[in-house]
């Protein structure tokens, strides 16, 4: 008896010991600390977000990345997670803002011959017409939940006239949109070519420095959003990279110190940009 007593107790042990073991490996979806305080739509449940649009919350942002290549120091997925977060921080200024999931399989060029950015591994690349009706179809599912402002925010040169081309297809059709508007943002891409470009030139770097892809504004900006995109080691290299390394600048002196300025124009511009489209004060 006494021995069956104690099998017993090994085999309660043991469940025991599998079940703690399930509860610290098993998966668990991170429910934000106050859910009302998120601005992402995919960590609010859908009753939560009907009530969000119900109580106010009328803009959406639609981030806009791509994967391509950025040399032998960036990731591929660095425009993804710049327009989310970048994105993110505009739908906090903004108040009454939420932000769609980013888009990250963009158009980059040819495929077969390969082009551009295609002639570098993991770079992917997807029709305009696909892209175009991706766009579309992500704005008109917003507008039925509601949502009066649709913005889409590319963080990538290639495709801006897409963006203007969808926004003015959606805007003709003002029947279909019940009164909702779709703005192309073009004040946020501007503000990392134009602004942030004129005060790194202020402090002296140069054109040829600054560069126009994975140069030193591109990197600087994006170790001010998340210096884990940036392979340090390769970077503090002193080999010059050109052109045939994907590089178009020399992004060896970039900081995240420097890169801040970067990210205040670029929210600045576009909160102020948005405001004004959606006559938010």
């Amino acid at each position: 008896m006494t021995s069956l007593v104690f099998k017993s107790i090994q085999r309660l042990g043991a469940v025991s010991l599998l079940l703690a073991c399930a509860a610290v490996t098993s998966p668990t979806w991170a429910r934000p600390a106050d859910a009302s305080a998120t601005v992402l739509l995919e960590e609010m449940t859908s009753p939560e977000l009907r009530d969000r649009v119900a109580a106010g919350t009328t803009v959406v942002l639609i981030p806009i990345g791509g994967t391509e290549q950025n040399g032998p120091h960036m990731v591929l997925g660095k425009h993804n997670v710049r327009a989310k977060w970048l994105a993110t921080q505009i739908a906090h200024k903004l108040g009454h803002a939420v932000v769609a999931p980013v888009i990250s399989y963009v158009p980059e060029g040819s495929i077969r011959p390969p082009a551009a950015h295609m002639r570098f591994a993991g770079t992917l690349s997807i029709p305009d017409a696909a892209f175009d009706a991706m766009l579309e179809g992500a704005a008109r599912s917003l507008i039925q939940h509601g949502f009066q402002t649709i913005v889409f925010l590319g963080d990538h040169g290639g495709y801006q006239k897409n963006l203007d081309r969808v926004a003015t297809k959606l805007n003709r059709d003002a029947a279909g949109l019940g009164g909702a508007r779709v703005l192309a943002l073009k004040e946020y891409y501007q503000a990392a070519q134009t602004g942030f470009v004129a005060d790194l030139k202020a402090r002296g770097f140069s054109e040829a420095e600054i560069g126009t892809h994975a140069g030193l504004a591109d990197t600087a900006l994006t170790l001010a959003v998340d210096p884990s995109l940036v392979r340090q080691d390769v970077l503090s290299t002193s080999r010059k990279w050109t052109q045939s390394d994907g590089v178009y600048g020399d992004p060896h002196r970039a900081t995240a110190d420097i890169g801040q300025t970067g990210v205040q124009r670029i929210v600045e511009s576009s909160t102020q940009a948005i405001r004004t489209f959606a006559k938010i004060h």
